[in-house]
Order: structure tokens, then C-alpha cells, then sequence
């Protein structure tokens, strides 16, 4: 195993900050914490390598949110995570004495111009004031004290007001009056919006989001695609399993994804059926597994408690409808053949029910299970530094053993401190 890889998992592990844990040490900060959860922004904070958190306690938070709905509470909160890091120590050393600092309300795309910043200024005296970076507003809040700090990934610190932005606290349509299909329409993805409308899917939809609903839309382009099977050969009730296939039951922002570790039931998840996805991660890219392919997380259309639609690159492709992938192909010496490609799995004919049935079971023989993994995106770490098989001359299994115990070993060491 090679330095570069020791390096890469010792850094893996050493950015485990949990704001929730950390907050749980202070009551004071009990409903902060509380509507961190309740609006997802925790799975945020936590999957950033650096944040700082500017706290609100009880009574401020309290006065908030007897004013207004969680989808304004949320955008509030957002705008109190800076994607900097800063403690009582860098406050007070601001460059010029002020400065303007990202915050995580800037990422979500509904933030014009400069509202998603934060106006820092040191204000000398001890003194540093916080407000929205847009012109002519006031540093209405203050830094108050440090609350808990993790050099250099995350720190919380105490501010006495709430920062707001103009707009901010305009209250989005109630889910139940959200736009689905104009919004995904003017996002590029016609085509999709047209088969859950002629289907009956969107109203599958619109029911589940006055509690929870999160949409991966494929573009218009996704349907172009290459290899891509023909949908039109799909029964009426495959064809609604396969649309339920792009929908969560539940509102999961970007953050929460990138932070998902088991897999993804789906709306069309039932008992004969898994139908469920998982997802891949590296840096802010997001990837959605089906089992068959793989489907990038293009853009984010919609992030508005309890509503989350996306865009993605790809159309799903569920295994329960179209089979497992294939296995990678053998490698060829130069005299040898390629063996012909087996012949694609079709979906199972079946009687079309009414567009509002459940999901069709998976077919009752299922295909024989490939030789070997499905193939990635890319090679990853440890096969492009792998020396097994491949006639690497000098190579000791001591000295192996010896590197791997000594990863392992550094590893949870430095797992424990954390």
C-alpha cells in the first residue's frame, strides 16, 4: 500500500465531526440542534472538511421559528454555515477588518447575488460583527463567544441575533402547491415529465409531497442516450415501476445523500421488489447505482422542505426490470477471440394493470450471476497500485504485511482520537 493511499485514509477518517454530538454538550443550543436535524442541514455540515457554525440559543431560535415555517427556518440556518473556517483567534485578525465569507445558503442556487454571503468585521474593542453581505445592510448580530472548535474542520461559535438577508424570510409555496412538472419542464427534462404525466405517476407524486418527496429527473438528453433499451417495449405496469423507481418517499437534500451509506428504498419499493438504489460519493459529486448503471446528480431544480427534485444524467435502470450488469470482459491474449456479448435480458410480459398498481414482482428466473464485479466508473485506488498477478518482481509478503498492519494500525489510532 502506498504512502499517497496511508495519507488519503488517515485524512478520511480524521474529518469526523458530528455537529449533533458536538451540540449535545451544550443545552443551551438544544433547539438549534434540533431544527439542524429537522431540516436535513445536519448531513450538511457534517459531510464538509471545513464549516464553521454560528450558534443561536434557545430563546433566539424559540422566537424564530414561533414567526415562521421549517423551509424559511432552514434557509435562516443555512446562512449561519460558512464554508471557512474561523475562530476566536482568526476574528480578530480579519485582513482590512472585514470580510465576506460563503455560506452555505450560497450553494443552494435560490440565493441572488451576493445574499448567500455573511459581512464579518472586526469592529475592534473585542467586538466583531456579523450581517448579510448585500449593500447596505447591518451588522445586527455579534459574536458573543467560542463554543467548541476541531482545528482546522469545524468551529462553533456563539452569535446574540439571527443574520438576515433580504428574502430570506418569504415563505415558499406550501409542497402540496409546487409546481412539479414547470419546474422540471424549464430544467430540460420534458420528456420524463410527459411519461409521469401520461402514466399517472405525477399524481403518485404530488400525493407523497406534503410529506416527504425527493425526484431524480432525467434530462431530455438521458432519453437519447446510447445503449439505452426501449421503453416503449415496457408494459404499462413496468413502465410505472419504472418511474416510482426515480422517487424517494422522503425529502433527502444533496447533503443527506453524500452522507447515505445504506441503500435507497424508492417509491417503487414494495415486497416483491427491492427497487432500491444506492448512491456514490467523491468530493460534492453524488452518483445514484442501480445495479445496472450508474447516474450522475446533475443539478439540484427544487431544495425546499419537504421537496427535493434533481436532475440526473442518466435514466435508472432498475435490475428488477432489466438485469444485473454485465460482468467486466475477460482479458484477451493477442491470438485469442472475443466471445460474442450475451444477448440482453428482456422484462418478463406481463398483463398491464392500472397505471396505480404496485411495482411488478422481478422475473421469476433471474439471470445467472455474472464472474465477477460489475464494472465502475474508473479504477480505483487500490487496483491501480495493486502489484498481485500481475509478474511485479520484489515484492515481499513480510514486507506487505508489514505496510498493511501499519496502515491499519495509524488508521485507528488516529479513528480513536477523533
Amino acid at each position: 500500500m502506498s504512502a499517497l493511499h496511508l495519507i488519503f485514509l488517515i485524512t478520511t477518517v480524521v474529518n469526523c465531526h458530528n455537529i449533533t454530538a458536538i451540540l449535545s454538550a451544550f443545552p443551551e443550543y438544544s433547539q438549534f440542534n434540533n431544527y439542524l436535524s429537522q431540516t436535513k442541514l445536519v448531513d450538511e455540515i457534517n459531510s464538509r472538511t471545513t464549516v464553521t457554525v454560528l450558534v443561536l440559543n434557545n430563546g433566539v431560535v424559540s422566537s424564530l421559528a414561533a414567526k415562521h415555517p421549517l423551509a424559511v427556518m432552514k434557509g435562516v440556518l443555512s446562512l449561519h454555515i460558512l464554508l471557512d473556517y474561523y475562530d476566536n483567534k482568526k476574528l480578530h485578525a480579519i485582513s482590512d477588518g472585514t470580510t465576506l465569507s460563503t455560506t452555505l445558503y450560497q450553494t443552494t442556487g435560490t440565493a441572488p447575488g451576493n445574499v448567500g454571503f455573511v459581512n464579518i468585521t472586526d469592529l475592534k474593542g473585542g467586538k466583531v460583527g456579523f450581517g448579510s453581505a448585500v449593500p447596505g445592510s447591518k451588522l445586527d448580530s455579534s459574536y458573543t463567544k467560542s463554543v467548541k472548535q476541531i482545528p482546522y474542520n469545524i468551529s462553533v461559535l456563539e452569535i446574540n441575533q439571527p443574520i438576515i438577508a433580504p428574502g430570506i424570510l418569504a415563505a415558499p409555496a406550501p409542497s402540496a402547491d409546487v409546481n412539479i412538472t414547470g419546474l422540471l419542464e424549464k430544467a430540460g427534462c420534458k420528456t420524463f415529465v410527459k411519461l409521469i404525466t401520461d402514466s399517472g405517476v405525477l399524481k403518485m407524486y404530488q400525493l407523497a409531497a406534503a410529506k416527504g418527496l425527493t425526484v431524480f429527473a432525467p434530462n431530455d438528453e438521458a432519453f437519447k442516450a446510447k445503449g439505452l433499451p426501449d421503453l416503449s417495449k415496457l408494459t404499462n405496469a413496468e413502465l410505472v415501476a419504472l418511474l416510482q423507481y426515480h422517487a424517494l418517499a422522503s425529502y433527502t437534500p444533496k447533503g443527506s445523500l453524500k452522507t447515505t451509506t445504506d441503500p435507497l428504498s424508492t417509491i417503487a419499493t414494495n415486497g416483491a421488489g427491492k427497487y432500491d438504489l444506492t448512491v456514490e460519493t467523491a468530493g460534492d459529486d453524488v452518483k445514484l447505482d442501480s445495479g445496472v448503471g450508474t447516474s450522475r446528480l446533475a443539478s439540484t431544480v427544487l431544495d425546499s422542505t419537504p421537496v427535493c427534485l434533481f436532475t440526473v444524467d442518466s435514466v435508472l435502470l432498475p435490475v428488477e426490470l432489466f438485469g444485473t450488469a454485465p460482468a467486466p470482459a475477460p482479458v484477451l491474449s493477442p491470438d485469442a477471440s472475443p466471445a460474442p456479448a450475451p444477448d440482453g435480458l428482456s422484462p418478463e410480459p406481463a398483463a398491464a394493470p392500472s397505471p396505480f398498481a404496485s411495482p411488478p414482482a422481478p422475473p421469476t428466473e433471474a439471470p445467472a450471476p455474472a464472474e465477477g464485479p460489475a464494472p465502475s466508473d474508473g479504477p480505483t485506488a487500490d487496483s491501480e497500485n495493486s502489484n498481485a498477478g500481475n509478474g511485479v518482481d520484489g515484492v515481499k509478503a513480510p514486507s506487505v504485511v508489514f505496510a498493511l498492519g501499519a496502515t491499519l494500525m495509524s488508521v485507528m489510532m488516529v479513528y480513536v482520537l477523533c
